[in-house]
């Protein structure tokens, strides 16, 4: 029932758009030529923002076609390096034979498609050779693909590392900071020789008892069959993962809009000046940044279910209890791979202080192989925009350097 009222409640909201923006084009063509003020601007771009309405499971590319590195253009070309049910390692492979160190960046499992990243990724790709973990929509996978919970996606960053082999550097943006600190845990103890030279952690909930946030706080008060019977729905058969158990992305996103309605309720209001204005720049800004947030993707329920009940109700790898497969995942035994946390102090999704747990974690590690980067931003500062380029790169680019010499 879930599902179905998200998805009725998007194929409704696709037919409004595009009749919202039929009305506001036959608007716009009544005004064409008018001397004097236009009476239908205002009501043309009232329904020019029909365009941020809802939600879409349309995958955006990431459309890096080109990269400056050491002051030159580069082309860049998407390669499949590894391809599986739940998600493809994707090579963003540029046109030099010295690309630079190998960087794995582990994108989020948490609704939205890895082109989240894209600025991020851009601007990694001038001094790495950069793969990405591009995950599935789940409700594209068959159900004979199995579950796929925190346990698997711990397998899978594994497998994806073995694939690429010695000497590779791995990057976790927010949610999956546990699962690629228990994957490197896990072959530091095995002496697998694809551990990562280098671990970097940006804004990832490792002790999410720290500053809680409310959605932390009601993880723990409520009871786990609550949001088992709340949040996950059935995929219908119209797509390929009929039958799958998923947490739908469209909850996802509204979740998100409601805990931040008024940055958004703001940006609404500002595109709607932009559009009367006529700025054409601003206006475009919006909609590119607004089209990557609509667009969104189902997660396994196993996973949402097991980050509420392993990560937020009971922190297991801060309290020493994880177990991967019922193997203990002991973070004593990673005593080589340098670790950086990136923090910002504005970020009201993992407050700061959350991600920088990790470093007291790993106690086995020197101190002169951790290292803690906080700095004025919220959450989406941290891996776009001008904290990120200005601030936070520099610091994971010598980073990495350091620990691939």
């Amino acid at each position: 029932m879930i599902y179905r009222l998200c998805q009725t409640q998007e194929d409704w909201l696709s037919q409004a758009r595009a009749m919202a923006l039929g009305a506001e084009k036959a608007l716009s063509r009544r005004d064409d030529g008018h001397s004097g003020p236009m009476p239908m601007v205002p009501l043309a771009a009232a329904l020019r923002l029909w365009e941020s309405a809802g939600t879409t499971h349309d995958k955006p590319a990431f459309g890096i076609d080109e990269v400056r590195s050491d002051g030159r253009p580069l082309a860049v070309r998407e390669e499949v390096a590894m391809a599986t049910p739940f998600g493809t390692l994707l090579h963003l492979g540029k046109d030099t034979p010295s690309p630079g160190p190998r960087l794995l960046v582990v994108a989020p499992l948490s609704g939205h498609f890895a082109t989240r990243l894209r600025a991020t990724v851009a601007t990694l790709l001038r001094d790495h050779d950069v793969y990405v973990t591009d995950w599935t929509d789940a409700r594209e996978v068959p159900v004979e693909a199995g579950a796929f919970g925190l346990d698997d996606l711990v397998a899978q960053i594994i497998a994806f590392l073995e694939a690429l082999g010695p000497d590779t550097h791995l990057l976790a943006v927010s949610q999956p900071a546990v699962a690629t600190l228990a994957a490197a845990a896990l072959m530091a103890e095995d002496r697998n020789p694809a551990l990562p030279r280098s671990l970097t952690l940006i804004g990832g909930p490792v002790d999410p008892r720290i500053a809680p946030t409310r959605d932390e706080i009601l993880s723990r008060l409520l009871p786990p069959e609550w949001f088992e019977r709340t949040t996950v729905g059935v995929v219908p058969e119209r797509f390929a993962g009929a039958g799958r158990r998923v947490h739908p992305g469209a909850l996802q996103w509204s979740g998100a809009v409601l805990s931040d309605l008024r940055q958004h309720v703001f940006a609404q209001t500002a595109q709607f000046a932009n559009l009367v204005t006529g700025d054409a720049a601003a206006a475009d800004r919006h909609r590119d940044r607004y089209e990557e947030l609509r667009s969104v993707m189902d997660v396994p329920a196993e996973l949402y279910l097991d980050m509420i009940a392993r990560t937020f109700r009971e922190p297991e790898l801060m309290l020493g209890r994880m177990l991967w497969r019922g193997r203990p995942v002991r973070m004593a035994a990673l005593r080589e791979t340098a670790l950086l946390a990136v923090e910002g102090e504005g970020d009201r999704s993992c407050p700061a202080g959350q991600c920088s747990a990790a470093l007291d974690l790993c106690d086995s590690l020197p101190a002169g192989r951790k290292r803690r980067c906080l700095v004025d931003a919220e959450h989406d500062g941290l891996f776009e925009g001008a904290v990120w380029e200005t601030q936070v790169y520099p610091v994971i680019r010598q980073f990495v350097g350091s620990a691939a010499a």
